[in-house]
């Protein structure tokens, strides 16, 4: 009946559906209870039976209706695995394998004895396409531009954020068993595995988005997924600066510290604009100088010539195979790269990025996990600390404060806005203490009714310790860039 998509199959084995609808012409039984008894039971058993549509809340009736809709789209995804031919279509288009879908559909409903409205067909046409070639229900969030993440927590619970707002979707999956089933579709196109005995997995999809997911029994209530979407608009200093996310002033600093090769840390929570904010900075960066990056999942996007991307790898189910950014990091130093930019600095490999920094590579650049500057070079001492390395605390510092010149403190803040809320140079050693003087700061002043946070970026009135550097290389900044804005 269908094209060479369609799996070959015998057509002759359906003849019991006729006799299925030889059931209603049995009117015997019918004449039979037509005495009065009968007729007065049915009398009482119809009121109730009026009464319950109106006592139904919508939202349950909506329930049943996608519960009904899920157990109809189970039992046609079995018959498209059944009867598509999946091997021809890796090089059918998107229109014919629709065509494929809607066919086999349409047939698997008829030999049901299924009737769904218009709607519903498209719907269910549209749901099957996604199940066949994407990723499912999570398919139609993936294609929406204004969601940031998706975090499933088991099937019946799928959160996204918006404009750094979380929010409950009503996308489900059917069961714990379809959304392993997608998740294990994800990692196996990745050459991962995710099972009991390896609970946990990091993969990246197709389009760049970064995936992570944990199975039961380590995820007690269901499977649990996080996907942070790979943002196709390259944003730059002055987008940032329109969003509101650093004044001019910060982004004509911040231009001088890179183009000067300063080393920059961007610390900050998760979800705070981190990678963002290091890919801005990254469009300073010369066009003739040669750039390499190292990332666990590969997300920045340089614009430069040169750019050398690297990409850790986890070992495989052996325990064999592995590339650490570590490895990562000792081998590009070979490479004879300008800058070095790791994505994000959470191991051992912060020794080599601390002696890269401090032995010809400056301008590079990383990102950390802090809720402050302070905080920031507290938690590079931990760091060193937890990769084995016996050191001094007055050594453990000095090297840190030769290294790093500039921290940028990016936040989230409680109405979902991201700011870059510090800028702090690192200004050398006091005793044993690390000296530092922020330079910039967004200032708090108070909410609106709407919870929206007000405030204004200022400078602190303190003098960039790099000012002579900036003149050498012909960033003479004026001296208003540096000092206090009050709030208008």
């Amino acid at each position: 009946m269908f094209s060479k998509y369609k799996k070959p199959g015998d057509a002759g084995a359906r003849a019991e559906k006729p006799a299925l609808g030889k059931a209603p012409p049995r009117p015997a039984p019918a004449p039979v209870p037509a005495a009065t008894p009968p007729a007065v039971e049915k009398v009482s058993l119809m009121k109730p039976r009026a009464a319950r549509p109106a006592e139904v809340p919508a939202a349950d009736r909506e329930k049943k209706r996608k519960e009904r809709l899920g157990e109809i789209k189970l039992e046609l995804h079995k018959a498209l695995l059944d009867n598509l031919n999946l091997a021809a279509l890796e090089n059918a288009s998107e229109t014919d394998l629709r065509n494929e879908i809607n066919a086999i559909a349409t047939e698997s409903l008829e030999e049901m004895g299924i009737v769904l409205t218009r709607d519903e067909r498209v719907t269910l046409s549209q749901d099957l396409f996604f199940e066949v070639t994407g990723l499912g229900p999570l398919e139609t969030l993936l294609k929406d531009d204004t969601v940031n993440d998706i975090l499933v927590n088991g099937p019946q619970q799928i959160f996204v954020e918006r404009a750094g707002k979380l929010e409950l979707t009503d996308i489900t999956f059917k069961d714990e068993k379809h959304l392993l089933r997608i998740i294990d579709k994800i990692v196996s196109a990745v050459g991962r595995r995710v099972d009991e005995s390896n609970p946990y997995v990091d993969a990246r999809l197709a389009d760049g988005s970064r995936f992570n997911a944990m199975v039961p029994p380590v995820a007690v209530d269901g499977s649990l997924v996080s996907i942070r979407k790979f943002k196709k608009d390259k944003l730059g200093i002055d987008d940032l600066v329109a969003f509101g996310a650093f004044s001019e002033e910060m982004a004509a600093y911040l231009q001088a510290a890179v183009a000067t090769r300063l080393n920059v840390i961007v610390s900050g929570g998760t979800g705070s604009g981190k990678t963002t904010t290091l890919n801005a900075l990254s469009s300073f960066i010369d066009n003739s100088e040669r750039i390499l990056t190292i990332e666990d999942t590969a997300e920045l996007q340089l614009q430069q010539t040169h750019v050398g991307r690297m990409e850790s790898r986890p070992p495989n189910v052996e325990g064999k195979g592995g590339v650490s950014q570590r490895d990562c990091l000792k081998n590009a130093l070979r490479m004879r790269p300008d800058r070095i930019i790791v994505g994000e600095t959470r191991g051992e490999e912060v020794i080599d990025m601390l002696q890269a920094m401090n032995t010809g590579h400056d301008g590079s650049m990383t990102t950390i996990h802090a809720n402050s500057a302070r905080d920031g070079v507290s938690r590079l001492e931990n760091m060193i600390a937890m990769a084995g390395i016996e050191m001094p605390i007055k050594a453990m510092r000095s090297q840190i404060s030769s290294a790093v010149n500039l921290i940028v403190q990016a936040s989230r803040l409680q109405d979902g806005s991201r700011r870059m809320t510090s800028i702090t140079e690192i200004t050398g050693m006091e005793g044993d203490v690390i000296s530092m003087q922020e330079i910039f700061k967004y200032q708090r002043v108070g909410l609106t009714p709407e919870n929206k946070i007000i405030g204004h970026f200022t400078a602190t009135g303190v003098r960039s310790h790099f000012s002579d550097r900036f003149k050498l290389w012909g960033y003479d900044l004026p001296p208003q860039i540096f000092e206090p804005m009050a709030a208008e």
